[in-house]
């Protein structure tokens, strides 16, 4: 069952520890929240103009923006930085390991908004930053299932309570795929049309195995055995046959389900006595990316059918 539609929480300390910055001045203000996924470059209102200063965003200084201010004559320095701290504002990011100026220091401890830093170079810190938030802010929901690697292609194994999805998911690892997250999937949307999912932090590397209990994959597989996050190309829905149950014996017919704003390829593999999930679960992998590459077997046999019918016709 899905949850309901929601967004994640992000404070400036998470961005701290997740990209590992350095705190200059401004501590007080690490519990500041982040709103926007966007960045901004404030080159424009180091010059003076203000109008368009999004001060909800993560404000980003590089080296041309250091560079410009260090011209500025030291009224105008005083002026326009104070400006810049707005009560909007989640914090700064000087890049390249420069000094900071102390008028940036002095607000930023006067205004408890953090002054942080990085020794990168400012266009791929941009890119780290953006990278985090727009996974950390995404739209996103939890789902009951498992997650796994099979073939280069993220397989969400969803299913009834004790169905088997982890023991499915478990002889998958065993053959050498990976896992991504077992009974508690987080799924966000990076953008429509490309949905990624990962495990709860607290139980990343463990499953649940009826019988067994809790297993740790890395302790009894390695580490190869464990992917952090992984795009969702395919949900396999299983269930117990019903009797009366017709089901599509071709497959030419792709089904999809809705999650979030975006469709996902769905099929649905009926379980019975003798049926080895973990192979067709491997299959329907295989055949997903043949569809990618471009390949339909199904349609692929029944342009052969018909091509085979006409020709009988033609003999007649």
């Amino acid at each position: 069952m899905m949850e309901m539609l929601r967004m994640n929480d992000i404070k400036v300390k998470d961005l701290i520890d997740e990209l590992q910055l350095e705190v200059i001045a401004g501590k007080d203000g690490i519990n500041r929240w982040i709103t926007s996924k966007m960045l901004s470059r404030p080159g424009i209102e180091l010059a003076g103009l203000f109008d368009f200063y999004e001060e909800d965003r993560i404000q980003i200084i590089g080296s041309k923006e250091v560079t410009f201010f260090n011209r500025l004559n030291e009224d105008e320095q005083e002026k326009r930085v104070e400006q810049l701290f707005k009560e909007k504002t989640p914090c700064f990011i000087f890049s390249n390991h420069f000094d900071i100026p102390q008028v940036f220091l002095n607000n930023a401890d006067k205004y408890q908004i953090p002054i942080l830093r990085s020794d990168k170079h400012t266009t791929p810190l941009m890119t780290d930053v953006q990278t985090y938030l727009a996974e950390e802010l995404a739209d996103s929901t939890n789902m009951h299932g498992v997650l796994v690697d099979v073939h280069g292609v993220g397989v969400l194994i969803r299913g009834k309570s004790g169905i088997g999805k982890s023991e499915a998911a478990l002889e998958l690892v065993k053959r050498g795929h990976k896992l991504i997250a077992d009974d508690n999937v987080i799924i966000y949307e990076k953008e429509i049309g490309k949905l990624v999912g990962k495990s709860p932090k607290l139980i990343q590397k463990y499953m649940e195995i009826r019988g067994i209990g809790i297993v740790d994959v890395v302790q009894m597989f390695g580490a190869g055995a464990i992917r952090h996050k992984k795009e969702i190309t395919l949900v396999v829905n299983l269930e117990i046959e019903p009797n009366s149950h017709e089901y599509d014996r071709l497959g030419v017919e792709e089904a999809k389900i809705k999650i979030l704003n975006t469709e996902v390829p769905f099929i649905t593999i009926p379980i019975r006595p003798g049926r080895n999930l973990a192979t067709l679960i491997e299959v329907a992998a295989i055949n997903r990316r043949l569809r990618y590459m471009g390949l339909n077997t199904a349609q692929q046999f029944i342009d052969n059918f018909n091509e085979y019918i006409q020709k009988k016709e033609e003999n007649k």
